[in-house]
């Protein structure tokens, strides 16, 4: 079941609404008595239903959760659709300067206080959650992929797994070292990356990012899944394919 409500986020855009998304497991209402783990996502638009999102295909993860029988909450939220690179922005946790999209004033700080210290509280307290770190956990793709990364290393208090699918750092590469360098991740701390072998094919820039990223990472001590799919894209149907993949590292050992 996926409950969709709107919401605002006033340090980011006033009183402007956005769409919230909340999936519950099967078992949630035949079992009152327990509580799941949570994971937070990005891009919520895109993530449950065709009808909502940007390109017409979702993610379709509800219904691979329920077909799954799998008892995790989703929480997602809506991105910025304004034209002046509001996602951008949003989804920036550092200001960068790109070719073709001029000067963006990273708010990716702003977006992750937002979501910890208003979502998760009330996410927490409307519904039956694990709300410690070990059962929380975080998931993106491109600019959202990023934020999973940023998220999951500078609220490592907060977040223990993370899913980072085609994630954008190859968008100033050099903000990117230095946002994993200065991390100071615990060592239980576990992240899933790929990118798509087809949305790399003549990319350089991104091939080298994908090495070097995962090097530093390696190094901050954090348990890495990492993964090149073949033929994969830069899409929500090929990220869909994936679900099953990030999950299984989401979900690995948690139920022991």
């Amino acid at each position: 079941m996926v409950k969709k409500w709107k919401i605002t986020i006033p340090e980011l855009t006033g009183r402007q609404e956005r769409t919230a998304y909340l999936y519950l497991p099967e078992s949630y209402e035949t079992d009152r008595h327990r509580r799941y783990p949570v994971l937070y996502m990005f891009d919520g638009h895109n993530v449950f239903f065709d009808s909502d999102a940007t390109y017409g295909k979702s993610w379709g993860l509800g219904r691979f959760l329920d077909e799954t029988g799998t008892d995790l909450i989703v929480a997602a939220v809506e991105c910025n659709h304004s034209p002046d690179h509001g996602r951008l922005k949003e989804y920036a946790p550092y200001d960068f300067r790109e070719k073709g999209f001029g000067f963006i004033e990273g708010k990716g700080r702003i977006t992750m206080d937002w979501m910890t210290r208003s979502f998760k509280p009330f996410i927490d307290a409307h519904c039956r959650t694990l709300p410690d770190r070990k059962h929380t956990f975080i998931a993106g793709s491109s600019m959202g992929g990023l934020m999973s990364v940023y998220a999951l290393l500078h609220y490592n208090s907060i977040f223990s797994r993370a899913a980072a699918l085609s994630p954008s750092l190859w968008i100033a590469p050099e903000a990117s070292k230095k946002m994993i360098r200065e991390s100071s991740p615990v060592r239980d701390t576990i992240l899933y990356m790929d990118y798509g072998t087809r949305e790399m094919g003549n990319r350089t820039a991104r091939r080298t990012a994908f090495g070097e990223m995962a090097t530093l990472l390696l190094s901050k001590g954090v348990l890495l899944d990492c993964r090149l799919v073949p033929g994969g894209e830069h899409c929500e149907a090929s990220w869909e394919r994936q679900i099953p993949f990030f999950l299984n590292t989401l979900l690995y050992g948690i139920a022991e």
